[in-house]
């Protein structure tokens, strides 16, 4: 069924990666990490970024605040408790964006408001009613939240959407902040609403549906074929607990199933594998290979059945083309004789451009690597870049590595750093190689850390796939992600230990303490 595009079937995206998915525990991300994915969500058409929440430190203020100046399509949202100090906070963050929103929220179950916020019903309601008169004095357009609002008692619902729209909210936002919906009760809330509150015309209703029965996007389906007009999500679903509903899936799901649910959104689908390798880059988290939609397997076809199906016709198997998510059907192109103009354009495929310095730094280590490899595959390609992009700017370098380990030998590293342009070399034993390694970068860069994360995955298949090693370490409440690639994962841990390194030294200087946790 063909439906032509209108303002009633035209659903809002409001992406809060960088908002709730950084409340993720081990997701925070540098003021540039989060620069940088404000710039993709901005180009992947979403219509509302929710960039953080100002007054919970001054690093989180002032990448709000540099995400307003930036950002050139989207709204710029800053998320504020039921105060003024949080409002006013989040409007000075908010205020040069083009479209500026204050979202401002306060729980309304009885189990919150007893044992959370420690109100009566009839203060709840006073701080919804002062708390958006107050952020619409400041800003045209309001949001308020009802935290907790599928295990609220209806009645008091109605109540308080009826007053936040009454006075000043432009949308209301209904989320299962615990994930414990079912689609059947989610529609038939957002239904209920639409049913008794007089007023809930003269404002946008939202769904923020969270994950911890799986239900997320289920939910926030069922709830715009209710009639919400905003949907609440995160690329890769990341977000506290279980996570939130993921961005990627409800685009598509709207996208196939058209004949279902008749409804449009602004984003551009090629380039949600872009904004989701990006987003796993900088929080450290990979995404499952069987994830809807961006996962690695998601287009994969293995079974002989599946395989002779799609060799006869691609609609047997698969009910998008990978295409308009911005994965290439082509995987094995480059080796070892390709020069750099097909290197180049292999990078423009993949959705990559770099400098001239950066490309030729590349285009070194993809001639080295197809030394060593048989096959050079796309996933070893971008690893490759990632890699080289997450230490463009180190202060600490690894110049060399020599590891000897084995059985009744003692594990050693000798290495060779370079620090602010000085060589130093050490060599220190540990309980393994990666241990000894990781010795000898303390050794020869005395610091005091907690190593939290140590992740290897293989790039791609084979005894001669690159490695892939995450590291997250933590210094006073500053938790940083690093990343490093290579065929040899010893000398992939090297790289990813000293890329989160440098991270902490750049955190130490420009960011405040780690933001406050705020659930929805």
């Amino acid at each position: 069924m063909t439906t032509t595009s209108t303002d009633k079937n035209r659903v809002q995206v409001f992406d809060t990666t960088l908002r709730d998915g950084e409340q993720s525990p081990g997701a925070a991300m540098t003021f540039e990490e989060k620069l940088e994915v404000a710039d993709c969500l901005d180009a992947l058409g979403v219509d509302i970024i929710e960039a953080g929440f100002p007054i919970s430190s001054q690093g989180d203020f002032d990448a709000v605040s540099e995400i307003a100046r930036r950002v050139k399509n989207a709204s710029v949202c800053g998320l504020a408790r039921a105060g003024f100090k949080d409002i006013d906070r989040a409007a000075e963050a908010v205020k040069h964006a083009q479209r500026p929103r204050i979202h401002t929220f306060i729980s309304t179950s009885p189990v919150h408001m007893k044992h959370k916020l420690n109100m009566g019903a009839n203060a709840v309601l006073d701080a919804v009613g002062v708390s958006v008169s107050h952020a619409r004095k400041l800003v045209d357009d309001v949001q308020w939240s009802a935290e907790d609002a599928t295990r609220t008692e209806r009645d008091f619902l109605c109540r308080c959407v009826e007053l936040a729209i009454r006075s000043g909210a432009t949308t209301v936002n209904i989320p299962d902040t615990v994930g414990y919906a079912t689609p059947q009760e989610f529609y038939e809330l957002i239904q209920m609403l639409f049913n008794r509150v007089p007023n809930i015309d003269k404002a946008v209703i939202a769904t923020h549906c969270h994950n911890d029965l799986g239900l997320a996007v289920a939910n926030s389906l069922a709830g715009v074929l209710a009639g919400a007009r905003q949907v609440e999500c995160t690329i890769n679903g990341i977000g506290e607990r279980a996570g939130n509903a993921a961005l990627e899936e409800i685009v598509m799901a709207l996208k196939v199933r058209g004949d279902l649910m008749p409804f449009t959104t602004g984003v551009n689908s090629t380039l949600l594998s872009k904004a989701s390798k990006l987003v796993s880059n900088v929080t450290g988290f990979p995404v499952q290979y069987n994830k809807a939609i961006v996962g690695k397997n998601a287009f994969s076809h293995e079974s002989g059945i599946h395989q002779d199906g799609m060799l006869k016709n691609v609609e047997t198997y698969e009910i998008m083309r990978p295409e308009t998510v911005g994965v290439k059907e082509t995987s094995l192109v480059l080796g070892k004789l390709s020069g750099r103009h097909a290197f180049k354009d292999k990078l423009a495929n993949l959705g990559y451009e770099l400098a001239d310095a950066a490309f030729e730094d590349a285009f070194r280590r993809f001639k080295a690597l197809a030394d060593k490899k048989k096959n050079v595959f796309d996933d070893d390609i971008a690893a490759l870049v990632d890699d080289e992009i997450g230490r463009a700017q180190d202060l600490i370098v690894v110049k060399g590595l020599k590891v000897m380990t084995g059985v009744g030998i003692p594990p050693s590293a000798e290495m060779t750093l370079t620090i602010e342009g000085k060589d130093k070399t050490a060599e220190v034993t540990g309980d393994g190689a990666v241990d000894a390694i990781f010795n000898a970068i303390r050794e020869l860069y005395p610091h005091t850390v907690n190593l939290q994360v140590y992740q290897v995955k293989a790039v791609t298949e084979g005894t001669d796939a690159q490695a892939h090693v995450s590291v997250r370490l933590e210094e006073d409440g500053r938790t940083v992600i690093g990343r490093g690639a290579d065929t040899d994962t010893l000398v992939a841990s090297a790289y990813a230990y000293v890329n989160a390194l440098n991270k902490l030294l750049v955190k130490r200087r420009k960011q405040a303490p780690e933001t406050l946790n705020v659930a929805q």
